[in-house]
């Protein structure tokens, strides 16, 4: 008996380990050009915006920054580095926006973040972390053009 539970927990674990299968509508070449591992995910870095430790009263000067902000966001976007961008609802944890930055450490994240006018001034901080996420992330870009009535 102590046999038989023995055989069929191996024929229970060798059935689960090959119950994966290859995808039938896997695309290699696509795959391939979005950096995706056999799982269709690869490493981004996640950007949590919190309010900076900088006050500036000039008004002209803060949209200016915030302008400036924006403008950079554009620009990361068009360059393929930056894949998802947008603001978070308050919270009393000082969180302002997000980014999901298309790079692969932090590094290369803190040198595109470094390239926004109102984290450079101090009105906006950040705090990166590595994320796994799906390789296909940038191409919903492409979609959200086409349901974009007006441009911030």
């Amino acid at each position: 008996m102590k046999r038989l539970i023995i055989l069929l927990t191996c024929l229970l674990y060798l059935a689960n380990t090959n119950a994966q299968s290859t995808n039938p509508l896997y695309d290699s070449s696509l795959a391939k050009s979005l950096g995706a591992d056999e799982y269709g995910m690869k490493m981004y870095v996640l950007v949590m915006l919190k309010t900076g430790p900088a006050t500036i009263d000039n008004k002209a000067t803060v949209d200016s920054l915030f302008g400036g902000h924006m403008q950079n966001i554009g620009r990361l976007a068009k360059e393929n580095k930056l894949v998802v961008a947008g603001p978070l609802a308050k919270n009393n944890k000082n969180y302002r926006g997000i980014f999901i930055l298309n790079v692969d450490t932090i590094e290369k994240a803190k040198a595109l973040i470094d390239t926004d006018p109102a984290v450079h001034a101090g009105l906006l901080d950040a705090d990166l972390f590595g994320w796994y996420g799906s390789a296909a992330l940038p191409v919903y870009l492409k979609t959200h053009e086409k349901i974009e009535k007006q441009h911030p």
